[in-house]
């Protein structure tokens, strides 16, 4: 069976909760518009339909719109060798959703990164603390309000007391530079850049 087939198993057993499949450059992408149903879906793909393997689950900020964040599974099954891509959003009020970690344990990890980078929480999961940045640390480092050279903090003995000295922020490329060297992300000097 196609990856479209196998998405358009899970539209025919979740109904309108699941749109359309989108197939763009060979692979397929189903979105869910009820993310507290994920696990649920999750859950089917794994045991009806052979997606063994969870591949990667992140997230992307939709900072200033409304839902605010967009997480994104990607599958893949072993035996049919077929990828499949879920995403669904969730609002920045709510700024929760089941875990996945029950269904593959590798979601473990990736969803604690989620917690740790964006602030989403994942409801049911066996220990969603910080897997980066250290206990305590009171911000979401990815999320896209956050300043590129970071934000000062009150933990002197672990981190800088002041903001992070990255003018610029911490990866200024050129584009089109002359050779690799010149194109490397670095802290640039506005002036030598003339």
């Amino acid at each position: 069976m196609s990856a479209l087939e196998l998405a358009n198993k899970i539209r025919e057993k979740f109904g309108e909760v699941i749109s359309e499949p989108i197939e763009f450059r060979g692979e397929i992408t189903i979105d869910l518009s009820d993310p507290a149903k994920i696990e649920k879906v999750c859950q089917f793909a794994k045991s009806k339909l052979g997606f063994d393997m969870l591949l990667d689950a992140t997230s992307l900020d939709n900072y200033g719109d409304d839902p605010r964040w967009t997480l994104v599974y990607e599958l893949y099954g072993t035996v049919h060798a077929s990828h499949l891509r879920i995403k669904t959003s969730v609002g920045e009020e709510a700024g929760e959703l089941p875990s996945i970690s029950g269904v593959w344990a590798t979601a473990d990890w990736h969803e604690r990164e989620i917690f740790d980078m964006m602030g989403i929480r994942f409801k049911g999961h066996p220990d969603l603390r910080r897997i980066l940045m250290w206990d305590g640390y009171p911000h979401h480092p990815l999320r896209k309000d956050f300043p590129l050279a970071g934000k000062a903090t009150d933990v002197p003995e672990v981190a800088f007391t002041d903001r992070a000295p990255l003018e610029g922020g911490p990866f200024v490329t050129s584009a089109g530079g002359s050779d690799s060297i010149a194109r490397e992300p670095r802290v640039r000097d506005p002036e030598a850049d003339r």
